[in-house]
């Protein structure tokens, strides 16, 4: 699958747009299987990701229930593969609640790659019009057409902005 999102911004943490304060947040993996209710509006097929065998990690407001983007991903070859990212349909575009959810998602990549002894290494498929794109803001490295990694360095940045543990 390729990779589909708009980074906005690297904020600290999320931004409510129309407030402009930061707030908390919190990510878990998904165990409830994907329902049509849970993708209703959503770009992408989260089932379809599920089926082939990736985890699904939901972002959510501290305390709070509602989903603010996913990330499906795997262990595969000493890096965190991604499938889908996505912000929830409510964070789509210059209009969307939040600011940062783009980078957030990566960050939760790049914290589940070093969990896993991947020193938060994480490989994803670009569309091809936002390969530049994902250099530019997460500091990716095109390693084949298209294909791009997020090695140490750059993941370290992420993990520094967006997961406080």
């Amino acid at each position: 699958m390729e990779t589909d999102i708009f980074i906005d911004k690297l904020t600290d943490c999320l931004i409510e747009r129309k407030t402009g304060n930061v707030v908390e947040t919190e990510y878990s993996e998904r165990i409830i299987p994907i329902t049509s209710k849970d993708i209703q509006g959503w770009k992408f097929n989260w089932r379809t990701t599920e089926e082939n065998g990736y985890t699904i990690y939901e972002l959510f407001l501290k305390d709070d229930d509602v989903v603010q983007g996913r990330i499906s991903l795997k262990i595969d070859g000493g890096v965190a593969d991604v499938d889908i990212v996505e912000s929830a349909p409510h964070n789509y575009g210059h209009e969307g609640d939040y600011i940062g959810v783009g980078g957030h998602m990566f960050a939760i990549a790049c914290q589940i790659s070093m969990e896993a002894g991947c020193d938060g290494v994480v490989a994803f498929t670009a569309k091809s019009n936002l390969v530049e794109h994902y250099k530019e803001e997460l500091n990716a490295v095109e390693v084949m057409s298209r294909r791009m990694v997020i090695f140490e360095d750059a993941a370290q940045r992420l993990l520094d902005k967006y997961i406080r543990k």
